[in-house]
């Protein structure tokens, strides 16, 4: 069922400047149309993919050429050697600028010390800015778009590597996502006033055998809430929040309608990405081990999340998220009935979803932009060998979450979650008419339509029962 849009007032994040507000403001009302959707799959195609290898290979090239030029990989231009030479200057004043704050920031938020607000304030502040700045040393490698820049390093494995890591999931997919336990041990910073609420981070070692690496997750807590519902929520494929200035999503909105917001990192994101990649670039890139070690990894660490929320708040839990963020939520909900009851969430905020990992694999715009498909077909994978362990990525028994406290919002023209995916998903959960938003939009364009659209979140909250 369609809904009208609702551009009343909605949720406003307290502590917005009018700079920021007007800036959400002109991303809701000029980017939430669909030919965002076309100029963002060509601006993907056409410049942040290939400039973001460039910026991965500088990664390990050390400001070595012959290392960055067989990191790409490409041939070497040697008209080329002056412009490289100070693009990877730049990486790598940027790049040390910007460790150098991360590991202050680990003391100050995650040492003994207890550090003044004002100056883990700064500290903060200083940190994210240097983390968008090295970012943005992507364009320095800009010159090279003519020269035929790969957009991914691409490293298919075969069935048989396959079969040797993730076959017994075919038949038993438990042991890869059990619960580890309450006693799994979760490390929390020191708190900075945010734009909404209080700000802190999470950090504990993932549960995962195959990641094993550190998650820190960003926590928005409404302030004068006593035992505030919690949401665990997703991020989208390629999206850190914690390393951009700017990006938008509902984390602001909920936690001024009073949900405390846990925002954890997906795999091989943020400060989980690998030397010599893009953040997501291993999950989509490495096939289709990327996708199956993301996925199952997640499912342990939200499981991590859940225990900490039942046990800091006696409110409600709920998952949700966008894009790779929501796979993540409802495949969650799905394996949650292998779980303790008390870890079980009570409610699910899914926004650009879609039920069939296997078509978005194989039809969703995204892997069309890598060739990805066709790669695994030269490596011997067939649609159906691939079916196998894909198909293990979707929830199949469907939620633990009842349907009238499931919200669903969808992008008619979306191509990179397929909206035929998503739409039987959510019928044959019987989710309410009234929990559905079916929005004339691409899987771009519905997260810029929400910053005006307010009524799926207002929807939420009232199944929730969260009233502030």
């Amino acid at each position: 069922m369609s809904r009208p849009s609702d551009t009343g007032p909605g949720p406003k994040p307290a502590g917005y400047t009018t700079s920021t507000a007007l800036k959400r403001q002109f991303s809701g009302l000029f980017l939430a149309a669909p030919w965002f959707d076309r100029a963002g799959l060509w601006m993907l195609r056409r410049a942040f993919f290939p400039v973001s290898r460039a910026w991965a290979a500088a990664g390990v090239a050390g400001g070595d050429h012959e290392r960055f030029y067989a990191a790409v990989p490409m041939p070497r231009r040697f008209e080329d050697d002056a412009r490289l030479t100070k693009a990877l200057a730049r990486y790598e004043a940027a790049r040390a600028a910007s460790t150098a704050i991360d590991d202050l920031w680990e003391r100050t938020f995650f040492g003994s010390a207890d550090a003044p607000e004002p100056r883990r304030r700064a500290i903060e502040g200083a940190r994210l800015a240097h983390a968008h700045a090295f970012n943005l040393t992507r364009r320095q490698f800009a010159f090279l778009l003519p020269r035929g820049l790969p957009r991914i390093d691409l490293a298919v494995s075969t069935p048989t590597e396959t079969e040797a890591i993730y076959g017994p999931a075919r038949t038993d997919l438990a042991p890869y996502l059990a619960d580890p336990g309450s006693s799994w041990p979760v490390e929390t910073s020191q708190r900075i006033p945010g734009a909404v609420g209080i700000d802190y981070w999470l950090r504990f070692k993932s549960p995962s055998k195959r990641l094993g690496d550190t998650v820190h997750a960003r926590v928005h807590e409404p302030i004068g809430v006593k035992d505030p519902p919690t949401i665990i929520l997703g991020h989208g494929v390629c999206v850190e929040f914690d390393h951009w200035i700017g990006l938008v999503d509902e984390a602001d909105a909920l936690c001024a309608a009073g949900f405390r917001v846990v925002r954890p990192e997906a795999p091989f994101h943020g400060w989980r990405c690998p030397d010599g990649a893009y953040g997501g670039e291993r999950l989509i890139g490495s096939f289709p081990l990327g996708a199956l070690d993301a996925f199952t990894g997640a499912i342990q660490e939200w499981a991590v999340l859940a225990h900490w929320a039942r046990a800091t708040s006696k409110g409600r839990i709920a998952f949700g998220g966008t894009s790779l963020g929501a796979l993540i939520a409802q495949l969650a909900a799905d394996r949650a009935r292998e779980w303790p009851a008390e870890l079980r969430p009570d409610g699910l905020l899914l926004i650009t979803h879609s039920g069939s990992m296997h078509q978005t694999v194989l039809d969703g715009e995204i892997t069309r932009l890598f060739a990805s498909a066709e790669a695994a077909i030269a490596k011997g994978w067939t649609a159906e060998t691939m079916d196998s362990y894909f198909s293990l990525l979707d929830p199949r028994r469907g939620p633990v979450v009842p349907p009238e406290r499931i919200v669903s919002i969808l992008g008619r023209r979306d191509s990179v979650t397929p909206y035929d995916g998503g739409k039987p998903l959510v019928e044959r959960w019987g989710v309410p008419a009234e929990n559905l938003f079916e929005l004339d939009r691409g899987h771009f364009s519905v997260p810029m339509t929400l910053i005006r659209n307010h009524a799926p979140v207002r929807r939420f909250c009232e199944v929730m029962g969260v009233t502030r």
